[in-house]
């Protein structure tokens, strides 16, 4: 292989990186309904798209579509790795839990941080009585939830966490307090 064949399929691969990376996040984008920046990512992606594809079908040799493969498949890991920290969305959070205490210590903690939450009397496996609490937070502030849950002595309850697309009326969804 000649140094300019070489820097050839480099370039082919991280091009395929970026435009993965760019495709990754339009779909997430585009699941969470936040469509602004989908026209712009859209609009680059396929500028890149039909010239890679050009090159990949007009390149001698195998090697230019294992440089393509390669990068389309680490362009969507580092794209799953940005949508992870960037945390985009709201959650419907709810905690099932026995101790009518604790159940109340959460609650309040919550509301002096700034969520909107609502409990409730429920009745669990075999009827037995417990305790429910429903918190409504934005994806990226989950740990602000677990570390409350950890700081009143909960750990491993019971959730059922719901991806929910908007909230309307008096509900909070982030934290009021600085972090």
């Amino acid at each position: 292989m000649t140094q300019h064949l070489i820097l050839t399929l480099i370039g082919l691969f991280l091009v395929t990186v970026f435009a993965n990376i760019l495709a990754t996040l339009k779909s997430i984008l585009m699941a969470k309904k936040i469509m602004n920046p989908v026209y712009i990512l859209v609009f680059v992606d396929a500028i890149i798209f039909a010239t890679v594809v050009g090159k990949v079908t007009s390149s001698n040799g195998f090697h230019f579509a294992v440089a393509y493969a390669l990068g389309k498949t680490l362009g969507v890991f580092i794209g799953s790795i940005i949508e992870e920290r960037l945390a985009l969305g709201i959650l419907e959070v709810d905690i099932f839990l026995n101790n009518k205490s604790k159940m109340i210590q959460i609650a309040e903690n919550l509301r002096e941080e700034g969520y909107t939450v609502n409990n409730f009397l429920a009745r669990g496996n075999n009827g037995d009585r417990r305790y429910k609490l429903e918190v409504i937070i934005r994806r990226k502030e989950f740990r602000v939830l677990e570390d409350i849950m950890d700081k009143c002595g909960v750990t491993k309850p019971t959730l059922k966490i719901k991806n929910i697309n908007k909230v309307e009326g008096k509900i909070t969804t982030t934290r009021i307090k600085a972090i």
